[in-house]
């Protein structure tokens, strides 16, 4: 068969081959089973940069060739893709299981409340941060980033859930390390210098953010419990040169994090858990721009003070009631329970008499409570900011 194509000129004839020559062997042929048929069609008009599609747009098929194709593709090509995507798949999970991955996702509590505060403060501020340290949209974006976010309050005025808020709406990886875990004894971005391993599961997701290098926003909380000496190791990252020395597995690198898309930011107690005094890196804190949550005053004290209140709706059964049906109407029934009168009051939504009583004596009693705490927390920033020398009697620390 293979001389008999040899001699003749219907070369397409060569894929028939082997099968004609088994079908002589075996003597297998039948005449009546033969379906005289055209199996080769010339397509024209053809668009596209497939391989198959030749010049001027021609596509030669051949029916048995394109079978032998598709057979081989239906019970070799699939199968395999299939088991590569459960194997990719595999992979994925393992390591996603592995890096805590889920861990680094911003998310926000369920009863945060976006109040006049974070709208009209702390955004705007964290936002000018930002800025500095990531650039904006737009052809007008710095080159010159640079910078770090320092907030300073006591416990409980929602810095780390504030920061978690931020990154989760400008869509970065929330890689937030926990100073006390870390503690006073490391000095060293290196994990295995750690002494536990707490500290050291830290380390490593420190320099697995600064390994990932884009996208990211590295958190330091409670930095009150860590090593000044440690966190003077962030000097270079928050000044223009965007550097810093980190260890990856084992490896020491220097981390280059210019023109990246990477925010520094670190919150802290001015006390240390034994009641002495935090001093932050002058270092650092000179290339960081600081805001004392619990020291906002002026034109903001009033907005500071209302956010007492709108953070509680959430967790007041009465109060949840009006959340439901507008969050805006406490500002007016804020008023009314300050003043007595609902004169001149419009509300969004529609309540009943016994249900503004409801709340406005809920809202007094809040009031209370807040103006105690508030002066408590007064008293508390104020004596964090005495001198020991000028001090006339011991230090305040109830939080």
């Amino acid at each position: 068969m293979q001389a008999f194509l040899d001699e003749s000129e219907k070369k397409e004839l060569a894929p028939y081959c082997d099968e004609v020559a088994a079908m002589l062997v075996l003597n297998q042929h039948q005449e009546s089973h033969v379906i005289y048929t055209q199996t080769q069609q010339t397509i024209t008009g053809m668009h596209g940069a497939h391989t198959v599609v030749g010049e001027g747009g021609v596509y030669t098929f051949e029916f048995n060739h394109f079978m032998r194709r598709l057979e081989q593709h239906a019970h070799t090509v699939v199968p395999t893709y299939e088991r590569f995507l459960e194997l990719k798949k595999q992979l994925i999970d393992t390591f996603r299981h592995t890096l805590r991955l889920e861990e680094f996702k911003p998310k926000p509590l369920t009863s945060f409340v976006r109040n006049k505060l974070i709208d009209q403060l702390y955004i705007p501020l964290f936002g000018d941060n930002f800025a500095k340290q990531i650039g904006t949209a737009g052809d007008n974006t710095r080159t010159d980033r640079m910078g770090m976010l320092l907030l300073i309050s006591p416990p409980g005025y929602g810095k780390t859930t504030l920061v978690e808020y931020v990154a989760d709406r400008l869509g970065l990886i929330f890689m937030k390390i926990n100073g006390p875990a870390i503690g006073h004894t490391v000095v060293s971005l290196d994990p295995s210098e750690a002494k536990n391993a707490a500290a050291r599961k830290e380390l490593e997701k420190l320099n697995l953010a600064l390994e990932m290098g884009d996208n990211i926003l590295i958190y330091l909380d409670d930095i009150q419990h860590c090593n000044p000496e440690f966190l003077q190791k962030f000097i270079s990252l928050t000044d223009g040169q965007r550097k810093i020395e980190g260890v990856y597995k084992g490896v020491t690198k220097t981390y280059d994090l210019r023109g990246k898309r990477v925010c520094v930011a670190m919150a802290g107690n001015p006390y240390t858990e034994s009641g002495d005094k935090f001093q932050i890196p002058d270092m650092l804190a000179n290339r960081s721009d600081i805001y004392n949550l619990g020291d906002i005053i002026g034109d903001s004290k009033a907005i500071f003070e209302m956010s007492y209140i709108e953070n509680s709706m959430t967790s007041s059964a009465v109060l949840q009631g009006l959340a439901t049906k507008s969050t805006r109407d406490i500002y007016p029934l804020l008023k009314y329970a300050e003043t007595g009168s609902q004169d001149g009051l419009q509300f969004e939504a529609n309540h009943s008499p016994q249900e503004l009583n409801e709340y406005v004596e809920i809202i007094k009693r809040m009031i209370k409570v807040r103006d105690v705490l508030l002066k408590v927390n007064l008293e508390y920033i104020r004596s964090a900011a005495t001198a020991d020398e000028y001090r006339m009697e011991p230090t305040f620390k109830l939080q």
